[in-house]
């Protein structure tokens, strides 16, 4: 009976998920300046990030649910797959991973030849089975800051440029399995160094949900002296949007998300920017993980000054970014 009920529940989120909360769009007509709106960023995240889900395991019924809502996403704003479906799939521990990948070509005669990924993994740890760790009954780690704020980040950033003509292409990517090592992304990295794909950067979104404090830069980004992308960025944007945070580096954090396996594969600038500090967030693999610890201002804030930068980078006709 149980098993019953939760697969009635379940085809009512899948349901949900294939009109997301955005406006259907005819994929006839282009849509016009996508603005950001705190609405659509809340209503994403509180799917993402909902009990149904049961923790987005890689593997599971949950997550198939993430991968149909943000195929939707893509499909309402008139994204293209870049394979032959949305789904770059491969196998993990006898079932199935999925990357959900959408691209917007660029107008540019030569530049859309040069990829910029944006990514973000969107699985979690699914459900706690250690007594220590179910909290009041509640064993579902809903991984809201971890990682559907960076998930629903990606989609925000699809709708926008997919509004918006670049000089360059833009990849958007949701991986899976960065829980078990960070399997999704080394999937695709290896699948397009092996079909010789022309990224310029990369940029990974990661656990962006709560404002850094005490710092004079909106969020930090790892791997700071690997590239030039930090210096380039603030320059697009006038602002001091990236910085550089200690524990990053003490902590290797630049090899620990899913920006190192296009690094490693590709030899290209790939970072991933975050604003959690260890201590601004008490809840890291925790059950209370939830929707109603983030803070929506300061994510809109971020997605807004960030989509400046990538759109200014996709603009310009000379390459900035370069590895050290």
């Amino acid at each position: 009976m149980r098993k019953m009920i939760y697969l009635i529940a379940l085809v009512a989120i899948t349901a949900c998920a294939q009109k997301p909360g955005t406006p259907s769009i005819d994929s006839s007509v282009k849509t016009e300046n996508y603005e950001f709106q705190e609405s659509d960023l809340k209503k994403s995240l509180q799917f993402f990030s909902s009990d149904e889900l049961l923790g987005r395991n890689t593997g599971s019924e949950g997550i198939e649910a993430a991968a149909t809502y943000a195929e939707e996403v893509f499909k309402d704003y008139n994204l293209k797959p870049y394979y032959t479906s949305y789904r770059d799939s491969f196998e993990v521990k006898d079932k199935t991973g999925y990357n959900v990948v959408a691209f917007k070509e660029g107008t540019d005669p030569q530049l859309k030849d040069e990829i910029i990924v944006l990514g973000a993994h969107y699985d979690h740890i699914g459900l706690q089975t250690e007594s220590a760790k179910i909290i009041n009954k509640d064993s579902i780690a809903n991984g809201a800051n971890d990682n559907a704020a960076g998930s629903v980040a990606i989609l925000e950033m699809a709708k926008y440029f997919s509004s918006r003509d670049t000089k360059r292409s833009i990849m958007f990517v949701l991986f899976s399995a960065e829980e078990l090592g960070l399997l999704g992304s080394t999937h695709l990295a290896k699948r397009l160094k092996k079909e010789d794909a022309p990224v310029y950067f990369m940029l990974n979104f990661e656990m962006i949900g709560v404002p850094l404090p005490h710092q004079d830069y909106l969020a930090y980004l790892t791997g700071f002296d690997n590239s030039t992308l930090a210096e380039s960025f603030n320059q697009k944007t006038g602002k001091n949007t990236f910085g550089f945070f200690e524990k990053a580096k003490s902590f290797q954090l630049f090899k620990r998300s899913d920006n190192y396996p296009f690094y490693q594969e590709l030899n290209v600038p790939a970072q991933t920017l975050c604003t959690f500090d260890f201590e601004n967030y008490p809840y890291y693999h925790h059950v209370d993980d939830e929707i109603e610890f983030l803070d929506m201002k300061h994510m809109l804030h971020l997605l807004e000054e960030v989509a400046t930068g990538v759109e200014a980078l996709a603009n310009e006709n000379d390459k900035s970014i370069r590895l050290k």
